[in-house]
């Protein structure tokens, strides 16, 4: 319970980070895209359709260019004070942390293990944490990795907390070797651990590779005769922490659950199995607060849990009710450099209005919310308002398992849950992860929210919209750390699904498009979720990319003549200067900025386009969208990621290598590259001829720059035909992009 008494010092505060330079800028920026829309319409009747074209392109950059400023104009972050929360709070609340996993080949269960044993230590009372793993693949390798962890975890929770270990992955903190230090206790359990983790890898390792084990342990017994989409729900209480007191000794619940899942049911892929975390974990431990990650985002942060709490509980008694608190999803990989600058302007920039988008991962919530819960079922003092309204209908509404109605009311009545053993509510949490208990329910409009892959976006402007409030932590170390795919195709099928999934919010119910004064959401968070439109930004991206080559090819003007050509080199200018800028600003060089844009913009642009490709054939339902899990992988001789987000961990070699293979995936990339080096050599062959002139609108010198840049952007492209192996491009990808470039050269010569 929280200490209300005035005299003591805020738990967190605002932090404002307005800036009056940066607002110009902005502005500027977007005054001289609406000079050059201007410019176009003025002189549209003096040039051919080409100038039609661009300024449709151009209209869609300015829009999105007025979108952003509106993100940015006011950011803002919470920032807690974690040292202040003991003599504030003399009972601590409970928080489940969920993490979710659903394939151990693209996932490998020692990445997941690593995870779990970083929540398992953090700085929290013990006896108030509880870890759910749900394995949506009914893995007994995944669960056997769990077992085997949570015996290293009775060794590896103590020693952190005994020597205060900041990085409490093992995986990560054992890169580093040890510190010669007269400590020789110290020196002795290091060495020690480090040897119980090794025989941790080990074990799991061999049990990859060897199955055998399985029928020498009567406890897999329910993963007999089991498939990924076809078995029976499974529930395991790893381990079950009966101390309850919270000493630093004890190691927090560890559950391992899988649903029920049958070929001809919809399952609704993570989001899905979200639900059925939220179901079983509110019949275990109700805990008020629920964390979820990724199973390969680590807490690297230990006091992360006391980082969230502060600001839930320093909101608790006032109208401004936190629904979430969303912590940046950072990186160890320095090619998701884009990624981070994304978050720190945009995401405080969103923070600063009603409050940041969940991200899917790295995120606190509090149950009663996920419930369903409105901002307008409570009194100014966080009561609830409405019980018997919500007794009414619960069971049309949560199902019918009574003991899950009961957990839901206590939730809703921020009830204490009594203790009781896990292994009591295993029969209850398999009733609840039958694949036929959400049908007549309101499941998938509470909870995590259903209709799209990119259940973050969707369920967290169906949070807004019901007027909550969330809040964005952005602290220094990093609160979590995770891996990207490799600079390639999985790169790509992961971009391609968030792209696929925030499209897919556009056209449901839930929709920004839809009602833009409606609901409790303010008007510019409202336009804050209009950035999931980026992901349509691709065709007018694909179409300019290839303009500058066509006018070169066609001998048409592209851009302004004579001064006002300044407004699109101004332009030009000032958008990279201030790329520049914000990646210095954070810490990262020149070299890291430039590989993150030309690997950003690759990935955007063919994982966008293909994205619109499958909702068009999700609309004339000719397929279905998948959910298509990235690869994950681990890290074998990157340093600890110590504080700084700027510092770059792969070597400076290894920048700006992309790797590829013959998915149709990396035809656009090939086929613009090998366009705009067509244009350029038309180009070179017309001026030794001196037939290069602006006179009657022919293109020129403009054009000709801006085909130089697409190629300087696309480098990874212009690399990859000259490489061999896996950062070549291959013969079956480039031929069918120069069959299309020979017939882009062709129509543009004929016309």
């Amino acid at each position: 319970m929280a200490d209300s008494s005035s005299s003591l010092l805020p738990l967190c505060e605002r932090i404002s980070h307005k800036s009056y330079i940066l607002r110009i800028v902005d502005l500027t920026i977007l005054g001289l895209l609406f000079s050059l829309l201007l410019y176009r319409i003025m002189h549209m009747s003096e040039n051919d359709n080409i100038w039609l074209v661009a300024f449709l392109c151009e209209s869609c950059f300015s829009f999105i260019w007025l979108i952003i400023t509106c993100i940015k104009w006011s950011p803002a972050e919470d920032k807690p004070y974690p040292n202040r929360l003991d003599e504030r709070v003399h009972d601590f609340p409970s928080v489940d942390m969920f993490v979710p996993t659903a394939d151990p080949v693209r996932e490998p269960p020692i990445i997941v293990v690593n995870t779990v044993l970083s929540l398992l230590a953090v700085n929290y009372p013990t006896n108030k944490l509880a870890c759910y793993v749900s394995d949506d693949g009914c893995s007994p390798l995944t669960y056997f990795s769990l077992k085997e962890a949570s015996k290293f975890a009775k060794i590896w929770v103590p020693f952190c907390k005994k020597y205060n270990v900041r990085v409490r992955a093992p995986f990560r903190y054992f890169l580093n070797p040890l510190v010669a230090i007269d400590d020789s206790v110290f020196s002795k359990d290091w060495k020690m651990t480090k040897r119980e983790y090794e025989k941790l890898c080990r074990k799991i390792e061999d049990a990859t590779e060897d199955s055998h084990w399985l029928d020498a342990d009567e406890d897999f017994d329910a993963f007999s005769n089991t498939k990924p989409n076809d078995h029976s729900t499974i529930v395991k209480v790893v381990w079950e922490n009966e101390g309850g007191v919270g000493d630093d000794k004890e190691v927090p619940h560890l559950v391992y659950i899988s649903r029920e899942k049958r070929p001809n049911y919809l399952h609704h892929y993570k989001t899905g199995a979200m639900n059925f975390l939220l179901r079983v974990s509110g019949l275990m431990t109700n805990a008020p607060y629920m964390l979820n990650v990724d199973c390969d985002m680590y807490a690297n942060e230990p006091d992360v849990v006391r980082q969230a709490m502060c600001v839930f509980l320093q909101n608790s008694k006032n109208s401004n009710h936190c629904a979430f608190v969303q912590f940046p999803q950072e990186f160890y990989d320095s090619y998701t450099n884009e990624f981070a600058v994304l978050q720190s302007y945009l995401g405080r920039g969103v923070a600063g209005i009603q409050g940041p988008i969940y991200c899917g991962s790295g995120c606190f919530h509090t149950r009663r919310v996920m419930y369903g819960l409105s901002s307008d079922d409570l009194e100014d003092n966080g009561s609830l308002s409405s019980v018997a309204t919500y007794e009414d209908s619960l069971v049309r509404k949560y199902g019918s398992s009574k003991e899950m109605v009961k957990s839901v009311v206590g939730a809703l009545q921020l009830k204490s849950y009594p203790q009781k053993s896990l292994i009591n509510f295993i029969e209850a949490a398999q009733e609840v992860g039958h694949c036929h208990y959400e049908y007549q329910t309101s499941w998938g409009n509470l909870g995590w929210l259903y209709d799209s892959v990119a259940e973050d976006i969707n369920t967290s402007i169906g949070i807004h919209l019901r007027g909550w409030t969330s809040s964005f932590v952005s602290p220094d170390p990093p609160a979590f750390l995770g891996s990207t795919p490799s600079v390639g195709l999985e790169a790509i099928v992961q971009q391609r699904r968030w792209a696929t999934g925030a499209i897919e919010v556009l056209f449901n119910k839930q929709s920004p498009l839809i009602g833009m004064f409606s609901g409790k959401i303010k008007f510019r968070q409202r336009l804050a979720y209009f950035w999931v439109l980026m992901c349509l930004s691709s065709i007018p991206e694909l179409i300019y990319f290839l303009l500058p080559a066509y006018c070169l090819l066609h001998n048409s003007a592209l851009f302004p003549k004579g001064p006002c050509l300044c407004i699109t080199a101004t332009l030009v200018g000032m958008h990279c200067l201030y790329s520049l800028w914000q990646f210095m600003n954070l810490g990262f060089s020149v070299q890291s900025w430039y590989v993150a844009q030309s690997i950003w913009r690759i990935i955007a642009t063919s994982s966008w386009l293909f994205s619109i490709q499958d909702i068009i054939l999700k609309l004339l339902r000719i397929s279905k969208i998948g959910f298509v899990i990235a690869k994950k992988t681990m890290p074998e001789t990157r340093s600890v990621y110590e504080s700084s987000q700027g510092e770059d961990d792969v070597p400076k070699s290894d920048l700006g290598k992309f790797e590829f293979d013959s998915s149709c995936h990396f035809i656009p990339g090939t086929f613009i590259m090998l366009v705009n080096l067509a244009a350029i050599a038309r180009f070179l062959v017309r001026l030794q001829r001196s037939s290069c002139s602006h006179g009657g609108g022919g293109s020129g010198l403009a054009e000709a720059c801006g085909c130089i840049l697409v190629i300087i952007l696309f480098h990874p492209f212009l690399k990859g035909l000259f490489e061999h192996g896996k950062y070549g491009i291959p013969l079956s990808t480039l031929s069918k992009a120069a069959l299309l470039t020979v017939l882009f050269v062709g129509f543009s010569l004929r016309i």
